[in-house]
């Protein structure tokens, strides 16, 4: 009776801090949809353009989650200890640290997005697509440079509250902000209410708009609730990190920053060798990647709640039960992949006639998106395996379950598939998602390992 109720008790504790990540991430996939769906309105260019520019700032987004998170192993273990000054540590690295790679990438982008950009637009397709293209996503990209410091700060804000357990406010302040983005994008895009028709870059102005909206409310609401956040006071009054300890803080944020940069630059490269074998798979794509950030919301907000769960525990001492109670989070998380993955191949065929497209480009988009919900359960799997290993500062490793594995094994299949074969595009797209399986495998013998069972703020 005991064992079940402790059961219950970690699957609690699991959904108390998974749910709100799930309504955050879900309505803001959602508020997505309806911005995919107002961009496609504008014609397959502006999709493609939109796309390809998002890929480009989606690297931003995880060189900053990697960041924040390297330390965010530090504020969970310390959050079980009851240490408040250490959680006030790493805070204020991932302010320094998120403002510093946010200011470096708006210079990057700034410079080098017409390059990058054009990078996705060698392969098949018509000169004059392309060239209106390459237009749009430049046009879209200079507007959301502006956001890039505001998303930094933001994740150093709602990264702690969620690290703590405490993932209801950066979920309103999401909402708050999700809500200004779709009014924004309704009066930008189109040109209602007497604005003017901005098209691409209308949306991007309502997207940071939203940023700063977010980051404003995530201050505000900390700062007046200092009895519940006590790591911020004196945040700001001594700005200052003990030595030894910013040097640590570094060298966990490190291998998990470059693990999330070369992740993120190895999906980069894979939609570019889609790409290659054909234009119109960036749309397709685009269409399919969009219900699967609606559909993946579940187990994506399960496994980082997973890993903020083990940090506690590992970093109360419970090494031993740390254990069991990891396996039995993973088999929820597979258990919400299984039932989104059925519910995502249900809608398949219907869910890219949404999209002002051609024919051809949503059969395309029905075959992406049956083969991303039969992988989905795997994904599921091997996103939680990761989030258990990372729990205890096993950083190095989890980038070679991550990054390496990316790097090793799935671009390199997809590089030789495009250029050196005839293969169809979907049938292509298939053998590369496959491979989440041998990931799962590598996932299972990490974690059956226990090479990750570490309390790291003794």
């Amino acid at each position: 009776m005991t064992l079940q109720k402790d059961t219950k008790n970690t699957y609690r504790t699991l959904l108390a801090i998974s749910i709100p990540m799930m309504v955050q991430n879900g309505i803001s996939n959602f508020v997505n949809l309806l911005d995919n769906l107002m961009i496609g309105d504008l014609g397959t260019n502006a999709i493609s353009g939109v796309a390809i520019a998002n890929q480009l700032i989606f690297v931003f987004y995880l060189v900053i989650f990697g960041a924040t998170a390297g330390v965010g192993i530090f504020t969970a273990q310390y959050h079980g200890k009851g240490d408040d000054e250490g959680i006030r540590y790493t805070f204020r690295f991932k302010i320094v640290a998120n403002t510093i790679i946010a200011a470096i990438c708006t210079l990057l982008f700034a410079f080098c997005s017409p390059f990058l950009i054009n990078l996705f637009l060698q392969g098949e397709g018509d000169p004059a697509d392309a060239a209106a293209t390459l237009e749009i996503g430049i046009s879209y990209m200079k507007v959301m440079l502006i956001g890039l410091i505001p998303i930094g700060l933001t994740q150093a804000y709602s990264g702690t509250l969620k690290d703590l357990g405490r993932t209801k406010v950066p979920m309103m302040a999401s909402l708050c902000a999700i809500v200004v983005n779709l009014i924004g994008n309704a009066l930008l895009i189109y040109g209602k209410l007497g604005c003017p028709a901005l098209g691409a870059p209308g949306a991007a102005i309502a997207t940071v708009i939203s940023r700063f909206v977010e980051l404003f409310i995530l201050v505000i609401y900390t700062g007046k609730n200092a009895d519940t956040f006590r790591f911020i006071r004196g945040a700001f009054s001594k700005f200052r990190i003990p030595k030894d300890l910013a040097t640590r803080f570094f060298l966990k944020a490190l291998p998990l920053m470059a693990n999330e940069t070369f992740w993120a630059l190895g999906m980069t490269t894979l939609t570019q060798c889609y790409s290659y074998r054909s234009l119109d798979a960036v749309a397709a794509l685009n269409i399919e990647s969009t219900i699967w950030n609606l559909m993946g919301v579940s187990f994506i907000a399960m496994g980082e709640a997973v890993g903020i769960v083990m940090g506690h525990i590992l970093g109360n001492g419970e090494l031993e039960g740390a254990k069991e109670k990891a396996y039995k989070m993973r088999r929820f998380t597979v258990l919400c992949g299984l039932v989104f993955g059925a519910l995502m191949l249900a809608i398949s065929p219907f869910f890219p006639l949404l999209y002002d497209t051609s024919d051809f480009i949503r059969s395309m988009a029905t075959s992406f998106i049956i083969i991303a919900s039969i992988t989905m359960p795997f994904c599921a799997y091997s996103h939680a395996s990761y989030f258990i290993i990372r729990s205890g500062g096993n950083t190095l490793i989890t980038v070679v379950f991550d990054s390496i594995f990316t790097w090793a094994v799935v671009v390199p299949t997809a590089y030789v598939l495009s250029r050196f074969t005839n293969m169809n595009i979907i049938m292509m797209v298939a053998i590369v998602r496959s491979l989440e399986f041998f990931k799962s495998l590598i996932g299972f013998i990490m974690v059956r390992s226990n090479i990750w069972v570490k309390n790291i703020v003794k």
